[in-house]
């Protein structure tokens, strides 16, 4: 009988912010993977960046600041440069707590870049807030360079676009790997958004949103489920309002119902919802479980969390 296979993404409770922060939660996220891992599940894993690439991208603007002879790093190389610290964290715990378990895999992480649209409706309209708060000054010279820009509290920051993953280039890669059950790290934070132009691959000033990389990713590794662990423990209706109302299931029909009528925030719910919709499909094998991590409690049971399928 063939393996189950399954996509984890992690959220943010999953690696902390600072450097001892993350490696004390790879710890604990380390347990919630190797659980699958010893029911012999094929695990690949995909996380988000946002503190990781927010402080990586400050710093590193600010050493050409400081040292004119260096140019601004671009957002891909900030991208790539999130993804090798944050599996080289994760890949290690997951690693000792495997052999703690006396269970001798290999664990790799892949450094993922992912197609996406130049003519994607994002490049026009930019949301996602990144890197250190500007002068008004540094602000326009940003702009002067091509880079748009917003006034926040104390400054200004760069605002970059969210387009939508079209695939993923390394993906034999990761399917060779998951064939050879061996546990992928991959897309991290979304994945390195590049634009395609012949055989060319050039990198994009912009993020994608992890969850919708993850349900991406789920499709092309042809996953049975995609589990996404986030802070909050179940999917609720009326998020915030008198008549919020957790749900332990929901269809895919009622899924679309209340995306359609705004019911899951931008940002938070929404794009997992979004992402679990597009991966199940017509599928009636295919289901998402959206769930908190719990290292100290099997998710396996799905006794907790929401799960969503047909």
């Amino acid at each position: 009988m063939d393996k189950k296979r399954i996509v984890i993404a992690l959220g943010h409770n999953a690696l902390g912010t600072t450097l001892p922060e993350q490696k004390a939660a790879a710890a604990g996220t380390a347990k919630a993977v190797a659980e699958f891992i010893a029911k012999d599940y094929q695990v690949v894993i995909t996380h988000s960046n946002g503190p990781q690439v927010g402080m990586i991208h400050t710093a590193m603007n600010q050493f050409s600041k400081e040292h004119p002879e260096y140019t601004d790093t671009p957002m891909s190389v900030c991208s790539a440069m999130s993804q090798g610290y944050i599996g080289y964290d994760l890949q290690s715990a997951i690693r000792s707590e495997l052999i703690r378990r006396g269970i001798y895999k290999s664990v790799a992480t892949v450094l993922t870049q992912v197609t996406v649209d130049p003519y994607d409706e994002a490049f026009y309209r930019p949301t996602k807030v990144i890197g250190r708060v500007m002068t008004a000054q540094e602000a326009e010279e940003q702009e002067k360079k091509g880079n748009h820009v917003v006034e926040v509290e104390g400054g200004y920051r760069r605002i970059v676009a969210t387009p939508k993953p079209e695939s993923i280039v390394e993906i034999d890669a990761i399917k060779a790997l998951l064939d050879a059950d061996q546990v992928v790290i991959a897309c991290g934070g979304g994945g390195i958004p590049v634009l395609e132009q012949d055989h060319i691959l050039k990198g994009a000033s912009a993020v994608i949103e992890k969850d919708t990389a993850a349900g991406c990713l789920a499709d092309l590794v042809d996953a049975d489920m995609l589990i996404i662990l986030t802070g909050t423990n179940k999917v609720c209706i009326n998020y915030g309002k008198e008549n919020e109302k957790a749900v332990d299931y929901l269809s895919v029909a009622d899924a679309k119902k209340y995306l359609q009528q705004g019911n899951f925030e931008e940002g938070t719910m929404k794009p997992k919802i979004q992402a679990a919709v597009d991966f199940i499909g017509d599928s009636a094998i295919r289901k998402t479980l959206i769930a908190k991590l719990n290292p100290d409690k099997a998710i396996i049971a799905g006794e907790d969390g929401t799960m969503i399928g047909k």
